[in-house]
């Protein structure tokens, strides 16, 4: 997996870091290495559907996918490490964050396609010239009884059409095309909030056209994530 990262001054400092990719400072020091993302393995890409699609899942105009935005409940139980999950539909699992562990759900409720000028309040220049991001938008449910306020619910990748893993793009500060913020205080049993993440595609004739999620209790080893197609 490469990695960019970047860090700016402004009124919030926002740093940007490219999964799979590269490192990025304020001041480049001209040593970035570029690193391939790595596909993923067939016995992800061949995954099965463990529920039945949400009735909401269609095409969204931007040319990404959309799942209508809900967060509906499990129907199958725990969610199980390769299990594929269509656009809308909820995976239940036991989350941990640092020392906090609680269950949540976590919905993929829509793939949107940007454009490349939506990449230029980062500053990366040529780093992702030619290249097109999409939003991964999602919905994470507190389902467990402990407080998971402040906690990071990251670890979410775009996949491309091919089932390999897309760069992305983790922000730190504010970027309003795609906010992602730490669940709130107070993120107790019931309570909801949406995230984004980015994922680029390597040019404009490839689509993100998946996600992943890959934190604890799963993993990026063959298999180990679960999925939305």
């Amino acid at each position: 997996m490469s990695n960019i990262s970047m860090r700016r001054a402004t009124t919030g400092v926002i740093g940007l870091a490219v999964a799979g990719t590269l490192s990025l400072t304020g001041c480049k020091s001209g040593n970035e290495e570029i690193t391939p993302a790595q596909p993923s393995s067939p016995a992800a890409q061949q995954s099965q559907p463990a529920q039945q699609p949400s009735a909401g899942a269609s095409s969204s105009a931007g040319g990404g996918y959309d799942g209508g935005g809900s967060a509906p409940a499990p129907s199958g139980g725990v969610a199980k490490a390769g299990q594929t999950f269509k656009i809308g539909e909820a995976a239940q699992f036991p989350f941990k964050s640092g020392s906090t562990a609680g269950d949540i759900t976590l919905t993929v409720t829509a793939i949107e396609q940007g454009q490349s000028s939506d990449l230029d309040a980062l500053k990366l220049g040529d780093k992702v010239k030619g290249m097109v991001p999409y939003f991964v938008r999602y919905t994470v449910k507190n389902v467990g009884s402990t407080d998971l306020s402040f906690s990071s619910v990251g670890h979410i990748k775009g996949t491309l059409s091919d089932g390999s893993e897309a760069q992305d793009v983790s922000v730190i500060g504010n970027y309003e095309k795609c906010p992602h913020e730490s669940l709130p205080k107070g993120f107790t049993n019931g309570k909801t909030q949406n995230g984004c993440a980015i994922a680029l595609a390597p040019s404009s004739q490839t689509k993100v056209a998946g996600a992943m999620y890959w934190g604890d209790p799963f993993g990026l080893a063959q298999g180990k994530a679960i999925y939305w197609k």
